[in-house]
This record gives C-alpha cells, structure tokens and sequence, in this order.
C-alpha cells in the first residue's frame, strides 16, 4: 500500500508540472528565424531530394541546417510546416510591431505566389494573412462596390495576394489600444491568371494583448487603367 501511496504522488507531481507547462506562453518568434535562401540552395537542395521516395518538403528541411540555417530558422520552418499541413517555407523577414510582428516568408516550392505574410507572436502565435477563410467576406460581397464590380466580372472573387517580400502593409492603433493591420487582396475574375478586377482591402484586428480578434472590409480598389 505504502508504494502504491508513493506512486500516486509521482503522478500527481508529474500532472502538476504537466499543467503548469501547459500554461506557460509560447517562446517568441524573433529575427534570428530569419535566413536569406542561398542562391545554390534549391539546385541543390533538389539534387537531393528528387531521388527519394520521402515526403519533398520533408527531405528540403533537412537540407537547411547544411546549408547555413540558423536553428532558429530551422525551428520556425519545421513549425510552419505542422501548421500548414505540409508547406515548405522560410522566414526571409522580420518585423517586430509589438505585441504583433510581421514575418515574410518564401515558398520555394510553389508555382505562382512564392511569398506569404504572417502575423506573429499574437493568440494564436501564427496566423497566416493569405488565409482566405479569414477575411470579411460575406461584408465584402454584400457591399455595392462589390455588386457594381460583378456587373462587369461576373466571376469576381478575392485571391491570395501577390506579395513581394519587400512591402509591409501599414499597422495602426485599433480600438482600445489594439493594433490593426491593412492588408490589400487581389480581386480576379475567376482565376489567377484572369482579369484584375481590382483590390479588396481588410484589416486585420488585434486587441492590447494581441489576440486576434478578426479582420473588416474596408473597401475596394479599381483596377489599374489599361496602358
């Protein structure tokens, strides 16, 4: 019985320590995740991988620590990579906000947008700006500047965006101290090679602690002229 008292006491000990790390915040994302891609690295990180039967993604993380990468690149890519259900990607910037950072990151694998932009270190600590699930939509569709513009584009609909890499979206001070995020989306007419329809325009909103509150259409641009 005495060591059945015992025993029950290292698992209470260890359920405490369990939930106590639980509770703990998550290590913050900083600029040291930062890695500029080598310009050999896919040649060869390709050289590699193109022969095994493994996962792609997998085997070009694995490459990246023999090329240079940081570890904390290496941590923050390997997290991205659970988060997005597979994607490949590298932070190639940082920009800290507070309590919400910017982070671009590259995509090497992908065929058309090869640059993302996330918002960092918030509640949730990742939350991926070209997540369309995210956006206002429904306001978005249902607002005149919207109807008006499907008369021409019947097959209008929002698209990630055509990020760079280089231009951050402007930040300001949200409601009660909050922060707030303008980020622009590419309107097509029906696929991502169709007709610009324009830009959708949405805010990203924070509270004070940083949690994610939601985004909020905030209008449309008209596309560009023709030349």
């Amino acid at each position: 019985m005495r060591y059945s008292y015992q025993l029950l006491a290292v698992l209470l000990s260890l359920a405490v320590w369990l939930t106590a790390q639980s509770e703990q915040p998550p290590t913050k994302i900083g600029a040291s995740a930062v890695w500029q891609i080598p310009p050999q690295f896919m040649n060869t990180a390709h050289s590699v991988c193109d022969q095994i039967l493994t996962s792609i993604p997998e085997c070009m993380i694995g490459q990246m620590a023999p090329a240079g990468a940081p570890a904390a690149a290496l941590s923050f890519t390997r997290e991205l990579y659970k988060e997005s259900h597979g994607e490949f990607a590298i932070m190639t910037g940082f920009q800290d906000e507070g309590p919400v950072a910017f982070a671009w990151v590259t995509y090497p694998l992908r065929a058309n947008t090869n640059y993302g932009l996330l918002l960092l270190n918030g509640q949730p600590q990742i939350v991926n700006v070209e997540d369309l699930k995210l956006l206002d939509v429904k306001t978005m569709k249902m607002s005149s500047q919207f109807q008006d513009a499907k008369l021409q584009f019947p097959n209008i609909d929002v698209w990630p965006g055509d990020r760079d890499g280089k231009i951050w979206p402007n930040s300001q001070v949200g409601p009660d101290g909050g922060i707030q995020f303008t980020v622009a989306y590419p309107l097509r007419n029906g696929c991502h090679a169709c007709a610009s329809a324009g830009q959708a325009i949405f805010n990203w909103d924070f509270d004070a602690t940083g949690k994610f509150l939601g985004t909020s259409f905030q209008g449309m641009l008209d596309p560009p002229l023709p030349q």
